[in-house]
């Protein structure tokens, strides 16, 4: 399975592997207090996830929908997979599944984002989390955002977002409600400050 905005080449967009952070003045409300980890940028166009929005359906009950386990197994999953929160990833696609992890756990279908991060979209690493097997960190999220070329690039000029790069923490950090700000707080910004007008030199 290809991910959406992949890179075809070795060399990496500018913004793989960085936060995406929402300003105030967003005019789309789907992306509003939104944080996204973009998964690939290239000039053709970009790729991320939402991760600071919760889907309502649970772990247990996706992988007895996708036929991965049974209701009985699904009762008996250790606590990592039990407790493993879906995020909404964004608009685009929302029944296609998406695993960011850290690096201990590759398959063939892998992508490297960082050199500590990979994004994998089968269904082989549900199996794994689900047998205990999984990586050592890892968020699920159903659907994508996606840009088509330069229009990420635009809406960042325009004051749409901020950016700044990922860490380990704060992406995997199970703390979604405070995410937001602790982002923000992490490059020295109160929330309250940010102007909502985009700054032309």
């Amino acid at each position: 399975m290809d991910i959406p905005g992949s890179k075809t080449s070795a060399r990496a967009g500018f913004l793989d592997d960085q936060f995406l952070i929402a300003m105030p003045g967003m005019k789309d409300e789907r992306f509003a207090r939104s944080v996204i980890y973009i998964c690939a940028h290239s000039e053709e166009g970009a790729m991320g996830l939402i991760i600071n929005q919760v889907q309502e359906m649970l772990f247990p009950d996706l992988l007895v929908q996708l036929g991965v386990l049974d209701e009985k197994q699904a009762i008996r999953l250790p606590p990592q997979a039990r407790d493993l929160v879906i995020r909404h990833g964004g608009p685009v696609d929302r029944s296609r599944g998406f695993v960011l992890h850290s690096d201990d756990y590759m398959v063939e279908s892998s992508m490297p984002v960082s050199d500590e991060i990979c994004l994998t979209a089968t269904v082989d690493i549900l199996r794994a989390i689900s047998a205990g097997s999984g990586p050592r960190h890892a968020l699920m999220a159903l659907g994508y955002s996606g840009w088509g070329a330069g229009q990420l690039e635009h809406e960042i000029a325009e004051n749409g977002w901020l950016t700044c790069p990922a860490t380990m923490d704060l992406l995997f950090d199970p703390d979604l409600d405070r995410k937001y700000d602790r982002i923000l707080a992490s490059l020295g910004i109160n929330p309250a400050h940010l102007s909502i007008e985009a700054g032309h030199a």
